[in-house]
């Protein structure tokens, strides 16, 4: 019997391939684009940067090509609920919060995956350079993608076995430029397409502008407010502009001068004092995370060694892991790092494997 997929798809090069490669592959395939939510200006009249009028016709285009129906999800509520407003509140709450992850973990492999089983789908598909093993034990691994420099296994971390067990990654064994091949050799316009890199729901990239402009509808009250530029021992340098304009590790921009450089090294939100330090008081030794998800199932029963990331774009480095209570972990790492952000996910690995991750919840000297 021939087994129903659906593909997430974005008028990128990236999915119109794992579409494409699904129809190869004999699967009954259909095609949708979520349409997200976008502050009016963003992308074309209002558009999200992720679908745009030009993008949702390209998804079209790639569709008809390659003999798949193809559909339009309304997404934006749902998307403004879980997405935009943990985006604020995180700031709200002085972390730099990561909205592609919550993305993933609510409206891909939730919303839209639920969709996807609704329509009798037997797996959700995407673009995403990553691939899911099913280990002898019948557990469901998630691995980083073939492609390092485009591996996504971080933003993929929140993943348990229930969606790992219904999902498909059908680019994650390829490297980008084989994917851009593939895409010219079936004759898809859109093979040379370049890649967005901003916040989709932005009009214009600046996040800062938005949280002016935005925080008091979302939450009842602005959250950029003036305040005091302080060290940890409480004496003041100077004032900031509000703590959203701030993040952990920013030297440029504060607006104060001193004898050695001044680095951001936390966010006060109970004071509203943006706290600074030399460069040795910015590495930390250890961290907590929390929300922690393990992607077998179960946390270790024992403490483990592991690589840990704590940005998207970080090199992994060497921890021990010791899970916690009520869904954290703390990690601590071998030599001091220095952008330990709240906010942010550290995830963990064992060479190719994704063991899971957290968010950052504080950085200890340990």
């Amino acid at each position: 019997m021939t087994k129903r997929v659906v593909v997430a798809m974005s008028g990128g090069v990236d999915s119109s391939v794992a579409a494409a490669l699904m129809v190869q592959a004999g699967y009954e395939t259909i095609g949708i684009m979520m349409r997200l939510w976008a502050e009016d200006g963003a992308g074309a009249h209002g558009y999200n940067r992720c679908c745009t009028p030009d993008q949702m016709t390209d998804a079209g285009r790639v569709a008809r090509k390659l003999g798949i129906p193809f559909y339009v999800l309304d997404t934006q509520a749902v998307f403004k609920r879980q997405i935009v407003q943990f985006f604020v509140e995180g700031y709200a709450q002085g972390v730099t919060p990561n909205p592609c992850l919550e993305c993933n973990r609510h409206i891909r492999f939730e919303w839209l995956l639920n969709h996807a089983l609704s329509l009798e789908a037997d797996y959700l598909v995407t673009g995403h350079y990553a691939r899911v093993r099913q280990a002898p034990d019948g557990t469901y691994q998630l691995l980083k993608g073939v492609d390092e420099g485009k591996d996504q296994s971080y933003v993929l971390s929140v993943l348990g076995q229930a969606q790992l067990a219904r999902v498909l990654f059908p680019i994650g064994e390829l490297h980008k430029a084989r994917v851009r091949q593939i895409a010219a050799e079936l004759g898809l316009e859109v093979a040379s397409k370049g890649e967005s890199q901003d916040l989709c729901f932005l009009a214009d990239g600046d996040y800062r502008r938005f949280l002016r402009e935005h925080s008091a509808a979302l939450l009842g009250a602005p959250i950029s407010r003036e305040g005091e530029i302080r060290t940890r021992d409480g004496r003041v340098l100077g004032r900031h502009t509000g703590l959203p304009n701030y993040t952990i590790g920013q030297r440029k921009g504060l607006g104060i001068v001193g004898g050695e450089p001044l680095y951001v090294i936390a966010l006060d939100t109970a004071n509203n004092a943006l706290i600074v330090g030399t460069k040795d008081e910015l590495g930390s030794a250890r961290l907590t995370a929390r929300r922690v998800n393990w992607i077998s199932g179960a946390p270790p029963t024992a403490p483990i060694r592991a690589e840990v990331k704590i940005r998207y774009k970080a090199s992994p480095v060497p921890a021990l892991i010791t899970p916690l209570p009520d869904g954290r972990a703390q990690v601590d790492f071998e030599a001091p790092l220095r952008d330990i952000t709240p906010g942010q996910a550290a995830v963990f690995y064992q060479g190719e494997l994704c063991l899971g991750g957290g968010i950052i919840e504080k950085a200890d000297s340990a």
